[in-house]
C-alpha cells in the first residue's frame, strides 16, 4: 500500500503542473483563477492523504528538514497573526472572493507542496524534478497553442462556450486581437507564465535534448509572449536570460577562450537568445521605447519622413501606427503609480501586521489617492497593489514583508554559494548545473514580474516549487528527520494493523469531507454565478433561486448573502409596483414583498455587523435601502445613513461621494449635498453628473416657495454648472440644455 501512495502522490504532482494550467470553466464567477486554486486545493487533499497514511504505515514521520525552513516557518506564522488580527478574517483565511490566491489558505497549501515534494521523493527526486519540468513545457505548449489564434481574431475559448470559432464571447475589456491570455486568463498572467518556462525549454536545447520540439517550443513560447503584449512579461524574460546567459558562461569559462570567442557565439544559449532577438525585430515590443528599434518602428519611420513628398495635397494620408499595448484608457504606469501611493499609505496606517491578508481591496479605499479619479479606471476596485511586494506590505506589514523577501534572499544566497563553490571546484554535474541557473532564471522572471504585477496561481506554486526543486539538484537537503518516539508518546510505532487501520480511516474520512467541501464550495458559486449574471440582466425572479441555492449550499460566504439580499429587495419592490384589479392577488403580492424587503434587510444588517469595513458591502446596503425607498420613503434616510458610513471608509471615491450627495438632497438637506457635490468635484475635476446636480442643488436654493429667484448669486452658480459642462465636458448636453432653458438662460 506504501507503493499505491507513493504512486498517488507521484501522478499528483504531475497533475499539478499538467493541469493547473489549463484549468477554467464558462459557469464559475471566475472564470479562470477560481478554477486553478480549486484544482490545486484538490490536488493537495489528496497529495495530504497519501503522505499521512504512508506515514502512519510506515511507522515514521517523513519530513525533510532544508536551509529554508526558518524563513518558511516565521512567513507562515506572521501570515498567521495578520489574519488573526485582519479587518476580515474570512478574506484573510480564504482569500479575495473569486481570486483565493494570496489567502493564508493558499499559501499553506503552496507550503505543504513544498514539503510534500521534498519529504516524499529522496531516491528519485531528480528524476522527479525532470519529469515535472518536461510535464510543465508539454503544459505550455497547449496553453501557447490554445492562445495563439485568437491574435488572429480565432478563439478556441469562443468555440469551446459559444460555439463560434472568433473573439466575440469577450467583452471590450478583454481583447485577444491586442492582448493575448489563452487559459490563463489576463494578458499579463500569461505573460508571466511563459517568461517561467522559456528559461527551462532553453536547458533542453543548451543540452542538446529534443532540439526538434524545444527549438521551435522556445519560439513559440516566446512569440506568444509577445503577443501577450505585457511589459512585465516582456522585461522579466529578458532580466532572465540575461542572467541565464551569464551564469552558463561563466561556469563554462574554463571551456571557452573568452566570452566573445566564435565557441560562444556558436553555442546554443547565444544563437537561441539571438533567434529570439530577431522575433522581437520582426513582431515588435510591448514597450514603445524600444519599438522605434523594430521592423515596424524603421518602417513607419521612414513612411512618415517620405509622406510628404508622395502627396503633394494639404492633407497627408494617415501614416499606420503600431498595435496598442492596451486597448484604451490611462496609461498603465500611471495608474500603477496612484495604487503604489495608497499601498504605502495603507502600510503607514497599520506598519507592523498590516490591515490582515488580502484585504487590500477594503482598506485601499481608505487611501485611495484623489488623483486616481481623474484616471480611465477610477471607478476600479483594486483587490491587489499591482505590486506584490508593496502588496504584502500593505496586507501584513514590515514583518510580512520582511520574512517573504527573506525567503527570497536566502534561496538566492544558497544558489549563488552553491554556484560558485562547484565551479570553483570545478567538480559538477554540468546537466544538474544548466537545470539550476534556468530554474534560478525562472524564478528571477517570477520576482521581477511580480514587481509590476501579482502572484496568481501558477505563478505561485513555481514560486514555492521551484526551491525545492534546486535544493534537490544542489543536493543541500538534510537527512531526513525521524525523531525517535517512545511507545508511549506514539503507540502506532508498535502498534497493531488494526490501530494502522483506525488513524488511516480517520485520514480517508477527513480527506472526503475535505473534497466534498471544495465540491459544495464550487457547486454553491456556479449557482452564485447564474443568479448574479441573470440580476444584471435584470432578470430578478429568476435569479432568486440561483442566489438561494449559492446560500444554501455555502451559507458562510458573505459574498453570496450580499447579492441574495439586494435580489431580494428588487423583487420586492417589483411585486409591491404591480398593478391589479384583484385584491386578494395584490395583498399576496404585498405580504411576500414585505417578506422578501425583510428577509433583505436582515440578511445586509448581518453581513454589515460582521464585516464593517468591506465598503462593497456598505455600497450593496445604500442600494438595497434606496430601492426600497421607491416604495416606501421611509427607508430614504436608511440609505443616507449606510452612504455616509460608506464616504467614512471611502473618502476620496467619487461615485460613493457624489451619490452621498444626491441621498442628502433626496433628504431635503440641500446644503450638505451641494457642500458633498463640491468635495466630489474637487477630488475628480470631469464628473459630469456632480457639476449637473450642483447645478440643480444651486438652482434648488436659490428659489422660494412660489419658484422665484430670490439668491441670484446661487442662481449665477447654478447656470456656470451648466456652462461648465457645455464648455467643457460635454457641447451637446441635453439635461444642462434643457435646464439652461427652462431657467430662461440663452
Amino acid at each position: 500500500m506504501v507503493k499505491i501512495c507513493n504512486r498517488i502522490i507521484e501522478y499528483s504532482f504531475y497533475c499539478l503542473f499538467l493541469l493547473v494550467p489549463w484549468a477554467f470553466w464558462k459557469d464559475t464567477s471566475e472564470l479562470f483563477e477560481m478554477n486553478k486554486m480549486w484544482l490545486t486545493w484538490i490536488i493537495a487533499i489528496f497529495i495530504g492523504m497519501a503522505w499521512i497514511i504512508k506515514m502512519i504505515l510506515q511507522k515514521k514521520i517523513s519530513f525533510r528538514r532544508t536551509p529554508l525552513d526558518i524563513p518558511i516557518a516565521l512567513f507562515l506564522s506572521f501570515q498567521i497573526i495578520s489574519t488573526i488580527f485582519s479587518m476580515d478574517t474570512h478574506v484573510s483565511f480564504w482569500g479575495y472572493y473569486s481570486r483565493f490566491n494570496g489567502g493564508l489558505l493558499s499559501t499553506f497549501t503552496y507550503i505543504f507542496l513544498y514539503y510534500a515534494f521534498l519529504g516524499n521523493f529522496q531516491t528519485n527526486a531528480v528524476t522527479m524534478v525532470k519529469r515535472i519540468l518536461s510535464l510543465s513545457l508539454i503544459s505550455g505548449l497547449v496553453v501557447a497553442l490554445w492562445g495563439l489564434p485568437s491574435h488572429f481574431g480565432y478563439d478556441p475559448t469562443c468555440l469551446v462556450f459559444r460555439g463560434t470559432f472568433d473573439v466575440s464571447c469577450w467583452t471590450g475589456d478583454f481583447i485577444p486581437k491586442v492582448r493575448i491570455f489563452s487559459s490563463l486568463g489576463q494578458a499579463d498572467w500569461l505573460g508571466a507564465y511563459l517568461a517561467i518556462l522559456l528559461p527551462i525549454s532553453l536547458t533542453y536545447i543548451v543540452l542538446n535534448q529534443k532540439l526538434w520540439l524545444t527549438i521551435p517550443l522556445t519560439a513559440l513560447f516566446y512569440l506568444d509572449l509577445l503577443y501577450t503584449r505585457s511589459r512585465s512579461g516582456f522585461v522579466g524574460i529578458w532580466i532572465a536570460l540575461i542572467f541565464f546567459a551569464v551564469a552558463y558562461f561563466w561556469s563554462q569559462r574554463k571551456r571557452i577562450k573568452s566570452f566573445l570567442s566564435i565557441d560562444t557565439i556558436k553555442s546554443p544559449l547565444s544563437l537561441s537568445i539571438l533567434s529570439l532577438l530577431l522575433i522581437t525585430f520582426f513582431i515588435g515590443t510591448p514597450i514603445a521605447q524600444l519599438d522605434v528599434f523594430t521592423f515596424g518602428g524603421i518602417s513607419q519611420h521612414f513612411q512618415s519622413v517620405q509622406a510628404p513628398k508622395i502627396s503633394t495635397k494639404s492633407t497627408a494620408s494617415p501614416t499606420p501606427t503600431p498595435a496598442p499595448v492596451y486597448s484604451g484608457g490611462t496609461e498603465s504606469g500611471d495608474i500603477r503609480a496612484f495604487v503604489w501611493t495608497g499601498a504605502i499609505n495603507t502600510w503607514k496606517s497599520s506598519p507592523i501586521f498590516g490591515t490582515g491578508v488580502e484585504t487590500f481591496a477594503f482598506d485601499y479605499y481608505k487611501f485611495k489617492p484623489a488623483g486616481q479619479n481623474m484616471t480611465s479606471e477610477w471607478d476600479y476596485l483594486y483587490n491587489k497593489a499591482h505590486n506584490e511586494y508593496l502588496n504584502y506590505l500593505a496586507t501584513t506589514g514590515i514583518v510580512g514583508l520582511g520574512t517573504y523577501l527573506s525567503m527570497i534572499f536566502i534561496f538566492l544566497w544558497l544558489f549563488v554559494k552553491y554556484y560558485l563553490s562547484t565551479i570553483k571546484k570545478n567538480v559538477f554535474d554540468a546537466n544538474h548545473l544548466v537545470i539550476n541557473i534556468a530554474l534560478v532564471a525562472s524564478y528571477i522572471s517570477i520576482l521581477v514580474t511580480d514587481s509590476v504585477g501579482f502572484s496568481v496561481v501558477i505563478t505561485n506554486i513555481y514560486l514555492f516549487m521551484i526551491p525545492a526543486f534546486v535544493l534537490v539538484l544542489m543536493q543541500q537537503e538534510t537527512k531526513t528527520t525521524q525523531p525517535q518516539v517512545t511507545n508511549k508518546a506514539m503507540k502506532i510505532e508498535t502498534g497493531t494493523s488494526v490501530w494502522q487501520w483506525t488513524p488511516i480511516f480517520f485520514v480517508v474520512l477527513i480527506a472526503y469531507f475535505l473534497l466534498t467541501g471544495l465540491i459544495r464550495f464550487w457547486q454553491a458559486d456556479v449557482a452564485y454565478a447564474l443568479g448574479y449574471n441573470l440580476d444584471q440582466a435584470q432578470e430578478y425572479q429568476q435569479a432568486y433561486p440561483n442566489l438561494q441555492k449559492a446560500v444554501q449550499l455555502r451559507g458562510s460566504e458573505p459574498v453570496f448573502k450580499d447579492e441574495l439580499s439586494l435580489n431580494d429587495a428588487i423583487i420586492a419592490t417589483e411585486l409591491i409596483s404591480q398593478k391589479t384589479d384583484d385584491p386578494n392577488t395584490k395583498q399576496q403580492a404585498v405580504n411576500l414583498a414585505s417578506s422578501l424587503a425583510q428577509e433583505a434587510i436582515n440578511t445586509n444588517n448581518e453581513i454589515v455587523s460582521e464585516y464593517p469595513n468591506n465598503v462593497v458591502f456598505w455600497k450593496t446596503r445604500v442600494r438595497l435601502f434606496y430601492v426600497l425607498s421607491q416604495v416606501d420613503s421611509r427607508y430614504l434616510p436608511r440609505a443616507l445613513d449606510a452612504i455616509e458610513k460608506a464616504s467614512l471608509l471611502a473618502p476620496n471615491d467619487a461615485r460613493i461621494l457624489y451619490n452621498l450627495g444626491v441621498l442628502y438632497g433626496q433628504n431635503n438637506n440641500i446644503n450638505q449635498g451641494i457642500s458633498a457635490l463640491e468635495k466630489t468635484i474637487s477630488v475628480k475635476p470631469d464628473y459630469l453628473d456632480a457639476y449637473y446636480g450642483l447645478g440643480l442643488f444651486y438652482h434648488q436654493k436659490a428659489l422660494d416657495k412660489n419658484g422665484n429667484v430670490v439668491d441670484p448669486g446661487l442662481q449665477k452658480k447654478a447656470v456656470e454648472q451648466m456652462q461648465y459642462i457645455l464648455n467643457n465636458l460635454s457641447p451637446k448636453n441635453p439635461g444642462a440644455l434643457k435646464s439652461l432653458a427652462d431657467w430662461g438662460v440663452k
